[in-house]
């Protein structure tokens, strides 16, 4: 009796947690479709774009294949985004720290159009908070920064889960880069 007990118990944990998972899925999703409406919005491109421009100003000077391998773009594919950017005057290459590689650095209007799109990522991610209290608000934001310090992630991880992120706001990431990159 006691092990049918543990197993429907069991059971019920499972199918509890799977049903949060799938909350949890479709809060992922309607928080993605406002923030890629907004960068639409923003500087008219959607896909990779916008999530280019924030990560090329997290560090000035960026390589294109430090850049592709966050974005989890080809080669090629990335060298057309950074033609784009060039060609929409957002981002300039210059030389890079060696003689070979190109350094990345955004423009004063990519620097610019970067605010906007932080902005009209923490307005579109904010209005599906206006819901909660404040001390709900509080709780959720202990919750996720619990999620995120407990998973097992490198640095360029970090910068791929990171991509959207304002490095002003988060200043403390609670991304921890416990294993090393590939």
């Amino acid at each position: 009796m006691v092990k049918l007990l543990f197993v429907c118990r069991a059971h019920i944990i499972r199918r509890m947690e799977t049903g949060i998972a799938n909350l949890l899925g479709a809060l992922s999703l309607a928080v993605m479709d406002r923030i890629e409406q907004g960068a639409r919005e923003v500087i008219g491109r959607g896909g990779e774009t916008p999530a280019a421009l924030v990560v090329i100003g997290y560090g000035q000077g960026m390589t294109n294949d430090k850049l592709r391998r966050i974005l989890g773009l080809s080669h090629s594919g990335t060298v057309r985004l950074v033609d784009r950017l060039v060609s929409d005057q957002l981002v300039e290459r210059r030389p890079g720290k060696d003689g070979r590689e190109v350094a990345l650095h955004l423009t004063a209007r990519g620097a610019a159009t970067r605010n906007e799109l932080m902005a009209s990522r923490i307005s579109a991610v904010g209005s599906l908070l206006d819901v909660l209290s404040p001390a709900e608000t509080k709780q959720l934001g202990t919750l996720i920064g619990e999620v995120l310090g407990r998973q097992d992630t490198t640095e360029l991880d970090r910068f791929t889960i990171c991509r959207m992120c304002d490095d002003r706001l988060c200043t403390n990431c609670p991304l921890p880069t416990t294993k090393p990159d590939r």
